[in-house]
């Protein structure tokens, strides 16, 4: 039987993907965008105001724009050339084919784990990564499962500890 949040078992459990929160605050974002209603720039905004540091890695935006006003890097080679911190979690928001070739820019700059969110999976890319000695969490979100274990939720007005169908205005939702 797993734990609650262990929904499968492409990753590590869930007491790894803490003391790998816990233990590593650099992470680069693959794919980070620079629109605020993404759902990378909604996990970056979160991870930042939660001490970590971030990089952003999008080459559409490298050297147009700042991402929550860092500078943008075109891959994670230049950003690991750049930024004056080890890139030691490489967070990817691409989709699945991509992660191969962001698997071996990660074990080459030295990473210590490969994180992709919720929907990537590549099992070629977990396995490179595994091999060469990053750990591996597949089909999980960082800021999701921060709050899981950080209650940070709440930081955001998401857990509200009421649960109903009601909208807010008091109109039923059925």
């Amino acid at each position: 039987m797993s734990a609650v949040g262990d929904r499968n078992d492409l990753g590590l459990p869930h007491t790894d993907r803490y003391r790998i929160l816990t233990t590593y605050r650099t992470i680069a974002m693959v794919g980070l965008s620079s629109n605020y209603y993404n759902a990378s720039s909604f996990a970056g905004i979160y991870l930042d105001a939660n001490g970590y540091d971030l990089v952003p890695v999008n080459p559409a935006q490298a050297g147009k724009a700042r991402i929550l006003g860092r500078t943008v890097y075109k891959d994670l080679y230049e950003a690991a050339a750049n930024h004056p911190r080890q890139i030691e979690i490489v967070d990817v928001f691409r989709p699945s084919h991509d992660v191969p070739a962001i698997a071996r820019q990660a074990i080459d700059i030295g990473a210590k784990v490969l994180w992709t969110q919720l929907g990537v999976i590549n099992h070629e890319a977990a396995e490179m990564a595994r091999d060469a000695g990053l750990e591996v969490v597949m089909d999980r979100c960082c800021k999701i499962e921060h709050a899981r274990f950080f209650g940070g939720l709440r930081v955001i007005g998401l857990n509200t500890g009421v649960v109903t169908s009601r909208l807010i205005d008091g109109r039923s939702g059925t």
